[in-house]
């Protein structure tokens, strides 16, 4: 879904200005099969989510240009989810699609090689990747004081109040719904006195856009089709399994063997025990799942009752859900319950089995 931006030019070098508000999927297909003779490829223009397993299946690897923790965590959701085990419980060596991610943040950036269930997944070490800061609502709403302000007000607040283009979801790919949070963050900026809203801090906000250096990205690349080479040849041994890249001081690389977490639940298919004090409280399981699964609006059920769920599609339960905030867990479940617990960032629902220490 996303479309070419001038801010891309100096960095992606499939693109040319002519290129501009075209899919980045279809234009960056075009000019691989025109460069490279007898290359065929099948571009895409749509969600990651919107295919499904069968289409994944017909993969031999991934690899992933994915601009954000969600995307990633979700499709490792998927290739963890297509493991086949064997009768005494073992991967299906067979139904395992290698995965090869990179990512970069200015200097920095990593690469890696991931075989589901088998070695550190994404979720094993979502550590690695910090929660994406936030403003507070009070200093957005009423005393802004930065272009970002201006613009996350608009994205949290304006948009689902006015539900523009019928309530559609605000789509940070989309130039029109770029566009309209533009040009109300300009009105708001001007009420503030604040300059520096502009098209390209208004796509980056949305966005949580970090500023790409051309030739961190070009490292990583090369990176990640090299090990990609290894994997479809055997002429290496592929790393193992984690490699970070830096220049700030002059250039460094490592490799690090990063551990299987034994309670991740990717690779557990949702399923997790979770020991609980009979003093602890609903609000307090819900803050430590947002620190350890890095959640945005987690909705919290069991077989009977929502015990927690903010959304626009269920006010009645708001009221609800913020009484049960206060309650202990011993009042709501009993030991041995399970709570499914489900967020945007997840691919996949979490089940949680509690049990009273």
């Amino acid at each position: 879904m996303d479309t070419i931006d001038v801010s891309n030019l100096n960095r992606q070098f499939l693109f040319r200005e002519s290129d501009v508000g075209k899919s980045k999927a279809e234009v960056a297909a075009a000019f691989v099969q025109k460069r490279v003779s007898g290359c065929h490829v099948t571009p895409h223009n749509c969600r990651i989510e919107d295919k499904g397993p069968d289409f994944y299946r017909k993969f031999s690897m991934i690899i992933c240009g994915l601009d954000s923790i969600p995307a990633r965590r979700w499709i490792n959701g998927m290739l963890c989810d297509l493991v086949m085990e064997n009768v005494d419980g073992t991967p299906d060596l067979s139904t395992i699609i290698p995965m090869i991610d990179g990512g970069t943040e200015g200097f920095k950036g990593n690469a890696r090689v991931i075989y589901p269930k088998m070695s550190a997944c994404i979720d094993c070490t979502i550590d690695l990747y910090p929660p994406q800061v936030n403003f507070p609502l009070c200093t957005i709403a009423h005393t802004p004081r930065l272009p970002e302000h201006c613009i996350e007000y608009i994205k949290v607040v304006v948009w689902p109040e006015e539900k523009p283009f019928d309530g559609a979801s605000l789509d940070a790919d989309n130039p029109e719904h770029v566009e309209w949070v533009l040009e109300r963050a300009l009105l708001r900026a001007e009420k503030y006195n604040i300059r520096g809203v502009d098209r390209r801090l208004t796509s980056g906000v949305l966005k949580r856009i970090i500023p790409a250096v051309a030739s961190t990205n070009a490292v990583i690349a090369a990176s990640c089709a090299l090990e990609a080479l290894k994997l479809a040849t055997n002429i290496a041994k592929p790393i193992d399994n984690y490699l970070n890249f830096t220049q700030i001081h002059g250039a460094y690389t490592s490799v690090v063997s990063m551990s299987k977490d034994e309670n991740c639940h990717a690779c557990n298919g949702g399923r997790l025990p979770i020991e609980v004090t009979a003093t602890y409280t609903l609000e307090k399981l819900i803050n430590h799942l947002t620190d350890k699964y890095h959640l945005k609006n987690p909705t919290l059920e069991t077989a009977s009752r929502k015990l927690y769920c903010i959304s626009m599609l269920f006010p009645q339960l708001e009221e609800e859900s913020n009484t049960n905030l206060q309650l202990f867990l011993k009042d709501i479940v009993t030991d041995g319950d399970e709570i499914l617990v489900s967020d945007e960032v997840l691919a996949r629902a979490i089940t949680l089995r509690v049990q009273f220490i």
